[in-house]
Parts: structure tokens; C-alpha cells; sequence
């Protein structure tokens, strides 16, 4: 299955200001985060972000934050940040298509992968965007999600799927932005 604009939402799952020090690589997958967002908003993706307790790891990243309207963050307790509910209440909850990034891969992420695959959504799993304290974590959480029905894409994989056509002035735009491809 192709990932498509009108069927996508975009949710970026606690990219937390205190957590992304603690994670492998953690402002990598901040700067891939932002670039999905940035091509996301540039496509009329709508955007969703959760925020694990808030109150004791802190809000998303601002770097990340300043990108999002704050109607699009859901606060959660449960791992999962479907398991609540709020999540697929959110505007464009009931999108098909869900394109996941966020931390930790193998705890918030993978359960709510799992939460969406079971409420019957096609999920795509951005591999850069995604992060754990620990590689071996994140390696193993993208198999499982993996064998239990989830897509593991790259970050250009979703943009040039949701671009679908090159003859169009979307793609112009990301490619000089994003891509940064220089074509005669």
C-alpha cells in the first residue's frame, strides 16, 4: 500500500524536551521529526504530537514545538497513546494512514503502533524518526512492529509518496526545500 496525502496523518509520539537527551542519537531523530513535519505542513498533512506525563518529562521539544498548534498535542499517561482514547478523537484521528515517529521505539511507539494496527489502521513506521536509549531496543522494536503489520519507511520514502507527481508545483517546492535536489 502507497501512502497518500488525503489519508495520512502525521503523529509524532513524545519528542520530549527531557527525554531526547537520554536517547541514542536523540537530536538526530528531533531533526527528522522536524523535517517530516515541515514537508507534512507544507502537503496539508494534518500533524498530531502526544506528550508521555508532561508534568514529570516535560513538554515536545521546542524546536519541534514551535511547528505544531497546540491543538494538535495530546497528553497521555498510558504508554500506548491510543489506549486513552484522545488520540483517535483528535482531529484527523480517523485518517487511515498513520506515519509515526517519536521515541522511545520500543515503549511508547510500538505500543501505540500496535494500538493502531489493532483499531484497524495502515501504520508507517519513519526508521530515522524513531529512537531509543538503546540501538538494540530500537532494532528490535522495528522487527516486531514490522511482523506485526507496520511499514518501516524512510523520511523520503513518505515525502515522495505523498508527492505521488513529479509535474506539479508541491514537488518543485519540496525538492528545493526538503530534498534539496538541484535538477537543470
Amino acid at each position: 500500500m502507497r501512502m497518500r496525502v488525503a489519508e495520512s496523518v502525521l503523529v509524532l509520539v513524545d519528542l520530549q524536551e527531557r527525554l531526547l537527551p537520554a536517547i541514542h542519537e536523540g537530536a538526530a531523530v528531533l531533526e527528522e521529526a522536524i523535517w517530516l513535519t515541515e514537508v507534512a505542513q507544507a502537503l496539508g498533512v494534518p500533524i498530531l504530537a502526544t506528550e508521555h506525563c508532561p508534568h514529570r518529562i516535560g513538554v515536545t521539544a521546542p524546536a519541534l514545538r514551535e511547528h505544531l498548534a497546540h491543538a494538535g498535542i495530546v497528553a497521555k499517561q498510558h504508554f500506548s497513546a491510543v489506549a486513552e482514547g484522545a488520540l483517535l478523537a483528535a482531529p484527523a484521528g480517523d485518517r487511515v494512514q498513520w506515519v509515526v515517529a517519536g521515541t522511545e521505539a520500543h515503549v511508547c511507539v510500538q505500543q501505540t503502533v500496535l494500538d493502531l494496527l489493532a483499531a484497524g489502521r495502515e501504520v508507517f513506521v519513519v526508521e530515522e524518526a524513531v529512537g531509543s536509549r538503546k540501538p538494540r531496543d530500537k532494532a528490535l522494536a522495528l522487527t516486531r512492529m514490522a511482523q506485526n503489520g507496520a511499514e518501516i519507511v524512510s523520511r523520503e520514502m513518505v515525502a515522495f509518496e505523498w508527492l505521488a507527481r513529479a509535474d506539479t508545483s508541491e514537488f518543485r517546492d519540496v525538492l528545493r526545500r526538503f530534498i534539496r535536489l538541484a535538477l537543470p
